[in-house]
């Protein structure tokens, strides 16, 4: 078992909010074992009696009547109801919940399960968490399906430091092989790399794509494999569903409406397998319509879609930098910066503006900087800002971590993403 310490210990800041504590994130990332098991053992240690905490998993036999709402609310009536005892309730997999039609002599109504949380959450003595598949349980409905009241929190993949904590040794090995294969949680019972692969096609395929094509309403499953595959093989890359639309369209040999692209990229979007990052004009205080970056969650089934054939560890890096500012918070953008110089009007891109309240920092991801050329290259869209927020480039050729004559923070990869240095 993997501690994650973060997660729970953002649940535990929740509890007894008033709200339904929502855990939401990519398939298959850890969420029921965050709450069914390490906050479930968390509430043991506070001495919370297991009587007390109600469990219900939706995808289980057992529970299958209970995915009417109205039985799991009479159920759960039944169990709290004029009682002095604190409960909690878990629901996992809440999206197989279905809907129910509630007929009296007068009309009649259909009942969903957020109805019946909403409901539940009023009493005073429950604490309400639910898990669900992102498949249904999609990050933007959440806040209108609970009218407001709900706390959400997303998990991840494990991060680096979660993934070495487990699997230690040598700091670099261990990168290189997080770099191929992520950090799923299942992974930590594959023992070979060929175990490793399987699981993660398996995941990809009978998971993700079986999800999608289900309750995504996906009508073209080709056009959706070919946004993957290019998606996939363009992390870190200025795009837009313009541009895919066209690739699309000269390699399928047919015309491909970007609307239907920039829907289908809307799906990988809302089910957490991407993230999409917009353009800030630093100078102008604007952000850019378009094109934009997209990054995998999970970089192992990005490298299981391309069957590992395209391994660029540059790309490779920054999508694993902007996944751990993102799982630690922070706001993040694509930094674009004007060269004006000699006449010249050049756009220039810092890779991430990093956003913790009132603090800013910029950040170049550079894999290895091995001659005068590619350092200029680096640090010149940094000097453009002429400002004064603290710059960074995070590397893996040095060793140690270190300011330059200039003022920069040359961070080795290793001490940032096992969070020894302070980038604030």
């Amino acid at each position: 078992m993997i501690n994650r310490d973060e997660y729970v210990k953002k649940i535990v800041n929740s509890m007894w909010d008033g709200n339904v504590k929502v855990i939401t994130g990519l398939r298959r990332s850890g969420k029921s074992t965050l709450l069914f098991e390490l906050f479930y053992n968390y509430l043991m240690l506070m001495g919370v009696l297991p009587e007390n905490i109600i469990k219900i998993e939706l995808d289980k036999i057992s529970y299958l009547k209970y995915r009417n709402p109205i039985l799991l609310n009479e159920f759960v009536t039944n169990t709290i109801q004029n009682k002095v005892e604190k409960y909690y309730l878990f629901i996992d997999e809440v999206q197989l919940s279905k809907k129910t039609v509630l007929k009296n002599e007068y009309d009649e109504n259909e009942i969903s399960i957020y109805d019946m949380l909403n409901e539940l959450k009023g009493y005073k003595n429950l604490d309400v968490y639910v898990t669900g598949s992102n498949s249904k349980m999609l990050s933007s409905d959440i806040a209108t399906e609970f009218r407001g009241r709900s706390t959400q929190i997303h998990v991840f993949p494990l991060s680096f430091s979660e993934y070495y904590s487990y699997y230690g040794g040598n700091e670099k090995e261990a990168l290189d092989d997080y770099m191929l294969f992520g950090g799923m949680p299942g992974l930590i019972n594959k023992k070979t790399p060929v175990d490793k692969m399987e699981y993660l096609d398996d995941l990809f395929k009978e998971t993700y794509l079986k999800d999608l094509k289900e309750h995504g309403r996906i009508q073209r499953e080709d056009i959706l494999a070919n946004i993957l595959d290019y998606l996939s093989s363009s992390i870190s890359s200025l795009t837009n569903s313009k541009n895919v639309s066209n690739v699309l369209s000269n390699s399928m040999h047919e015309n491909i409406d970007s609307n239907l692209v920039n829907s289908y990229i809307e799906k990988l979007k809302d089910s957490f397998l991407i993230s999409e990052v917009k353009r800030f004009d630093i100078k102008g205080k604007t952000y850019f319509t378009y094109p934009n970056k997209y990054y995998f969650t999970d970089l192992g089934l990005r490298n299981s879609r391309l069957n590992y054939r395209q391994f660029d560890y540059g790309h490779i890096m920054e999508n694993i930098i902007y996944n751990e500012l993102i799982k630690r918070g922070y706001k993040v953008d694509v930094g674009v910066v004007y060269d004006r110089r000699n006449g010249n009007n050049i756009s220039k891109e810092i890779d991430f503006i990093v956003n913790d309240f009132d603090k800013k920092i910029y950040i170049q991801s550079s894999y290895e900087i091995n001659n005068d050329e590619k350092l200029n290259s680096e640090l010149d869209s940094l000097l453009l800002t002429k400002d004064f927020y603290k710059k960074v480039i995070i590397r893996t050729d040095i060793k140690y971590s270190f300011y330059d004559d200039k003022g920069f923070f040359h961070c080795n990869i290793i001490d940032f993403l096992l969070n020894r240095i302070n980038l604030f």
